[in-house]
């Protein structure tokens, strides 16, 4: 296996981050519109993983982008 740099994977970290963060904003344009994504899009952009991870779980069950973000 090779060695990985701190470098290294803090630019792997910041890949996984922007993809969960593009899942999110998808789902959200698909259950909520286009104009919700965008209006989230900064905010989700800049949330940690943990947050996008628990804001992807209630996007099931939530009934409006701001139940969503909560």
């Amino acid at each position: 296996m090779p060695y990985v740099t701190t470098v290294e994977r803090a630019g792997i970290e910041k890949g996984y981050r922007q993809g969960e963060a593009d899942l999110l904003l998808w789902l959200i344009e698909n259950k909520f519109g286009a104009d919700s994504a965008e209006a989230l899009r900064e905010r989700i952009e800049a949330a940690d993983s943990d947050t996008l991870r628990r804001w992807s779980v209630r996007i099931l069950t939530a009934d409006t982008p701001d139940a969503l973000l909560q």
